[in-house]
């Protein structure tokens, strides 16, 4: 469809107005409407018009220091650097949260003090305590024997006198 003001070039900009329940449409090109209707492409005017119809535009965020963006995140899935955390945080943060259950680093092993570091723990004992005595090291069985003690005390409270 061509421009309904200049008629040369193709409309991109479709403008529907309501008055008094009478309907205006307009179909003009780019260049037409930034000088009818305004600058196209002003902060201002994309603002309102993303407000209006749910446009994100943090899509046009652009990382400093490799140039990505945070819609080829969306796309992808992929940071290109480090600096992209910095610069997409606000936007990151909702997407960690939701996908890890919370947004707080606190490493593979924790300080195993919680159960399931504790568990783990025992495990590995356990499975050094066996490797000793098939290799006769009995002062560090002994030693190890002690610690699953300690940790099954822990774990499961009071614990035998042994």
């Amino acid at each position: 469809m061509l421009c309904q003001h200049c008629k040369k070039n193709t409309a991109t900009v479709n403008y529907v107005e309501i008055i008094n329940g009478d309907r205006f449409e307009s179909h003009l090109c780019e260049m037409c409407y930034a000088v009818l209707c305004g600058e196209l492409n002003s902060k201002s005017n994309n603002d309102a018009w993303a407000d209006l119809f749910g446009v994100n535009t943090t899509a046009q965020k652009v990382c400093s220091v490799c140039g990505t963006k945070f819609s080829d995140y969306e796309r992808t899935g992929l940071l290109g650097c480090a600096s992209c955390y910095d610069m997409f945080k606000e936007e990151l943060m909702p997407v960690i949260q939701r996908i890890q259950g919370k947004v707080d680093h606190v490493g593979k092993a924790t300080n195993n003090h919680d159960d399931f570091g504790l568990h783990r723990r025992l495990k590995t004992l356990q499975e050094q305590l066996e490797q000793a005595i098939k290799e006769r090291r009995y002062a560090e069985a002994n030693r190890l024997n002690k610690q699953i003690k300690e940790i099954t005390k822990t774990l499961y409270g009071g614990g035998s006198n042994d």
